[in-house]
């Protein structure tokens, strides 16, 4: 007879509770012991709900010595029991904070509280937050009688709350600097330190004279520390996880990549479990990248061009808020991760990818929203109808879908910019809509001839499509309405107004694009060649081959 299953620890981020009730614990000791030995200063950041104060919390009762909690774990026979050290923990997960007075009240409750809890007393009133800082440190190494570990979770949140707003996001930047540059002078009264948070701010603006933090995030030695392995999954979680397609699962949930083995999102997999093994976008609804939409926007990035992006290692290695770079943000905050490396002159280049399914069809539907807006009747009709042609290998019907989606698209989205005029903006816009369904989507699919923008592969259908755009029709006045939906019914292909040979399926044709998925089994493959127009904002001219 199998053992009970453990409870699973769904937002619990208290190690003790973990250990004591019984919970399904994945044991990342081993990394607890390889920091506390091998240096002092560290900083790490890693997507929300990755794991990462469940991991300063179990930091915080090994060095408050608490051995009985470590008993069975890979730290236990390794640990000297006897060391005991006073920890200040500063937490600013809870609430928001707007204003520099503010967050100087929230420093300085989140300091006497550790004071409360060390039983030490400090001088509150005849200093600042420095000077607070600096007498709770010591007067917390010589009650206790050893130097002091500092553990500070989601240490950026005051700023990422306020990013959008960035003389706000400034002020704020400036009052967590003031906390966190005490640590220098207090460096003998110190025995560990541990930052943590989603983005990583350059030393120079935040951490200014604590130039010795060690940044773990790319450290290909701890790039499980946070996260689950599949080795986690089937053991850890094996009994929970009984029947499951593990291919499926890898598909949705794993694949976030620090420069080691990659991970699942803990949070993913214990709703998954939870929820009856259902897949569903868990992580991605617990918090909307509304700015990092509008961000995209503001910076012309389009879709299609994030999935296989290349960058350097200083774009993902920090920012700062005059300068924030929409593919750093990306990255740091878990929308992108890393695929591969490789080097050139002298430097290590990064290929970025979507991490999952989960966020590609997540991030799909909020940037369908961010570029188009609201859509009449909301985005589930197109979406509908682009699967089900899709799905059916219904090319005719998949033209007129997507007239049907960009006649629905209001003309005041385009009031005050040029997106109409790019051909990225369509390619996007399909991307997105793609992306949504599930579909399996190769953008600039590479074949020995060149690459074609955007392969689509959905129900044992493959599609290969090339975009291109124009400007020939004459233009609409934005008072006008739009062609409606009702002027291009369902299941008939109006007549292409654009003349002669469509270029975007002779070039598919004339480069061999399709060759290399011919002859491999599935339902149909597809040439399809779509021409856009950037004054009509609308397909003009479409044209379709299936290829035996």
């Amino acid at each position: 007879m199998s053992p009970p299953l453990k409870k699973l620890p769904i937002g619990i981020q208290t190690f003790s509770e973990i250990i004591n009730e019984g919970y399904a614990y994945v044991d990342k000791t081993a990394h607890a012991l390889a920091l506390a030995n091998g240096g002092k200063y560290y900083f790490l950041s890693r997507p929300r709900r990755f794991g990462k104060s469940l991991f300063l919390d179990t930091l915080k009762d090994l060095f408050e010595g608490r051995e009985a909690l470590f008993r069975g774990l890979a730290i236990h026979p390794h640990w000297d029991w006897s060391r005991r050290h006073p920890v200040i923990r500063l937490d600013f997960a809870g609430g928001v904070v707007q204003t520099r007075a503010a967050l100087d009240l929230r420093i300085g409750r989140l300091l006497r509280e550790n004071a409360e809890r060390l039983g030490v007393d400090c001088d509150w009133t005849n200093n600042d937050i420095p000077g607070c800082f600096g007498d709770l440190i010591r007067a917390a190494q010589a009650a206790h009688g050893g130097r002091v570990a500092i553990l500070v979770d989601e240490y950026d949140k005051p700023i990422l709350d306020n990013i959008d707003q960035i003389e706000r996001a400034a002020e704020l930047r400036e009052g967590l600097k003031n906390l966190y540059s005490t640590m220098k002078a207090q460096d003998a009264h110190i025995q560990f330190v541990l930052m943590t948070g989603v983005t990583k701010f350059s030393k120079v603006s935040l951490f200014s004279g604590l130039n010795q933090l060690n940044d773990l995030t790319l450290d290909e030695r701890f790039a499980t520390l946070c996260g689950y392995t599949q080795a986690d999954l089937t053991t850890t979680f094996g009994g929970h996880l009984a029947g499951v397609d593990w291919n499926e699962l890898k598909r949705w949930y794993n694949g976030y990549n620090f420069l080691g083995e990659p991970v699942y999102n803990p949070f993913d997999i214990l709703l998954f479990i939870d929820k009856g093994q259902v897949y569903r976008n868990y992580w991605f609804e617990t918090g909307s990248p509304s700015f990092l939409i509008k961000l995209l926007q503001q910076r012309r990035a389009f879709l299609p061009e994030l999935d296989g992006i290349e960058a350097s290692e200083e774009i993902l290695d920090s920012f700062d808020l005059e300068r924030i770079d929409p593919v750093t943000l990306l990255f740091q905050t878990g929308y992108l991760t890393i695929a591969d490396t490789r080097w050139r002159r002298s430097r290590r280049l990064y290929r970025l990818r979507l991490p999952n399914q989960e966020v590609k069809m997540a991030l799909a539907d909020h940037l369908i929203d961010g570029y188009l807006g609201t859509l009449p009747g909301g985005r589930d009709a197109p979406q509908d109808a682009l699967y089900d042609c899709l799905s059916q290998g219904d090319v005719d019907g998949l033209f007129n879908a997507i007239r049907r989606l960009f006649a629905g698209i209001p003309w005041r989205n385009f009031t005050g910019n040029s997106l109409p005029e790019a051909e990225g903006y369509y390619a996007s816009v399909l991307y997105a809509f793609f992306a949504s369904l599930n579909a399996e989507i190769i953008p600039e699919d590479i074949s020995n001839q060149g690459q074609v923008d955007l392969t689509i592969k959905l129900a044992d259908y493959i599609y290969v499509i090339e975009i291109k755009l124009i400007r020939g029709q004459a233009p609409r006045e934005p008072s006008r309405p739009m062609p409606s939906a009702e002027a291009i019914p369902e299941g008939e292909c109006a007549p292409d107004p654009g003349q002669g040979a469509n270029p975007a399926l002779a070039q598919i044709r004339a480069r061999g694009y399709s060759a290399k998925y011919r002859g491999l089994p599935g339902k149909g493959l597809f040439e399809v060649g779509l021409v856009f127009d950037s004054q009509a904002r609308n397909l003009v001219q479409a044209d379709w081959a299936a290829v035996a």
